[in-house]
C-alpha cells in the first residue's frame, strides 16, 4: 500500500506543478499515470513543439517545460506509479481513499487530485488483424526501456515526433531500425526530420515511404511484417514492431467513480477550490469543467495552487496556514535541501 498526503492522478504539467505547491505546504504527493514517463501530452505527443503562453517563458519546448517541472518538484521527493491506469476508488469510513490501478497497485490518501488532462491516454492502434496475439510479444505501443531493443531488428511506423525521435535514438541501440510512414512528408520537428534523413544517408535507418504495414506474422511472437508500398507488397523480417500513431484521450474508469460529468469532463466548484461533488476529490487542469473554463496549462497551475490550500485544510483540520512568499521564507525540500535568497550584509562606509 502506497501512502501519501495527496494522490495525483495524471503526471502532466498540472499534476507535476501540484507537487511543488503541495511541498510548500509540507504535503507529500504521489502520482499515477498510464504513460511510462511523466509529462503527459507534452512529453508523449509534442515534446519538441514550442509553447508561447507560459509566464516568464517567451518560448519553451513542451518537453523542456515538463523536465523543468520535474526538476522543480524533485526536492519534495514525489513518488510515481507509471505505466498504470487508475482503475477503482474506494472511500473508507474515515473519509480517506484507496485508489487501485489496473495492475493492482493500491494507493491510500486523504485527498485525491485528478489532473488527468483530457483523460487517460490509450495508444491509437493500427487496423490490423490479430493485434492481441502479438501485444507485448514483439508488438509495443510505448517504448519503456530502450535496452529491450539492444541488437534487435526494429520497425517503427508513424510520421510524428515520437516516431522520428525514437528512430533516431534506437539507431545507436538496435541492430537495424526501419521507419515506415504512409506519406513522404513528416509532421514532426524540422531538426528531427533532418536528423532521420542524415541517418538514412549514413545507412543507420531504413526509410520506407510512402508505405504501410498491412499484416503481422509470427508464431505467438512478431517475426515478420507485410509492407505495402505503392501497390506492391513485400515481407520484412523483424523482432519488434512499434506503431506510434499518437494517443487517444479517454476519461476511462474515472468516469465510473460517481463524479458529476459534463461533456467528458469533471464538473468542479471553481468559486472555491475545484472540488468535485465528492468531498476530498478535486479535479484540476484540462480534465475539469466549470463556467468560462479555459483549457490552458497556466490555468491548470492556478487551479493546482488553490486545490493544495484546500487539501491542507482537509489534512490539517483547525490548523491555519499563513501564506509566505518563497522570496522571503525560502524553500525547505524534503530531501534536506534549502533554497533562499542571499541575506543582506550590513557594512559601514568609512
Amino acid at each position: 500500500m502506497i501512502k501519501t498526503d495527496i494522490l495525483i492522478i495524471g503526471a502532466g504539467p498540472t499534476g507535476l506543478f501540484t507537487v511543488f505547491e503541495a511541498g510548500l505546504l509540507k504535503l507529500k504527493c504521489h502520482l499515477i499515470d498510464a504513460l511510462p514517463q511523466p509529462g503527459g501530452q507534452c512529453s508523449e505527443i509534442y515534446p519538441k513543439k514550442p509553447i508561447y503562453d507560459i509566464p516568464g517563458f517567451p518560448e519553451v519546448l513542451a518537453g523542456d517545460l515538463t523536465k523543468n517541472l520535474v526538476e522543480q518538484g524533485k526536492q519534495f521527493e514525489p513518488g510515481f506509479t507509471l505505466g498504470e491506469r487508475a482503475e477503482t476508488i474506494d472511500k473508507l469510513e474515515d473519509g480517506t481513499f484507496i485508489v487501485t490501478t489496473n495492475k493492482g497497485t493500491k494507493h491510500h490518501a486523504p485527498v485525491v487530485a485528478i489532473a488527468g488532462g483530457l483523460g487517460s491516454f490509450e495508444p491509437r492502434k493500427p487496423g490490423l488483424d490479430n493485434l492481441d496475439i502479438y501485444e507485448d510479444n514483439g508488438l509495443e505501443y510505448f517504448i519503456k526501456d530502450p535496452e529491450v531493443y539492444r541488437n534487435k531488428r526494429v520497425v517503427i511506423s508513424g510520421g510524428g515526433d515520437s516516431a522520428l525521435d525514437w528512430s533516431i535514438f534506437l539507431a545507436d541501440v538496435a541492430s537495424e531500425v526501419t521507419l515506415i510512414h504512409r506519406r513522404n512528408e513528416f509532421r514532426g520537428a524540422l531538426d528531427s526530420v533532418e536528423k532521420v534523413s542524415e541517418l538514412k544517408n549514413l545507412g543507420k535507418i531504413n526509410l520506407i515511404t510512402p508505405a504501410e504495414v498491412t499484416e503481422l506474422h509470427g508464431d505467438g511472437k512478431i517475426e515478420a511484417l507485410t509492407v505495402s508500398k505503392e501497390g506492391e507488397e513485400f515481407r520484412l523480417e523483424t523482432d519488434h514492431f512499434i506503431p506510434l500513431f499518437g494517443l487517444s484521450p479517454k476519461l476511462g474508469p474515472i468516469g465510473d467513480w460517481g463524479l458529476e460529468i459534463e461533456k467528458n469532463a469533471i464538473k468542479v466548484d471553481n468559486s472555491l477550490n475545484y472540488q468535485t461533488n465528492i468531498p476530498g476529490i478535486f479535479a484540476i487542469g484540462d480534465v475539469n469543467t466549470y463556467p468560462e473554463k479555459l483549457k490552458l496549462i497556466l490555468c491548470g497551475f492556478h487551479e493546482a495552487t488553490l486545490m493544495c490550500q484546500a487539501a491542507y485544510r482537509i489534512i490539517n483540520p483547525g490548523k491555519k496556514y499563513v501564506l509566505k512568499y518563497t522570496t522571503v521564507s525560502g524553500i525547505d525540500g524534503f530531501d534536506g535541501s534549502r533554497k533562499e535568497a542571499p541575506k543582506a550584509v550590513v557594512q559601514s562606509i568609512q
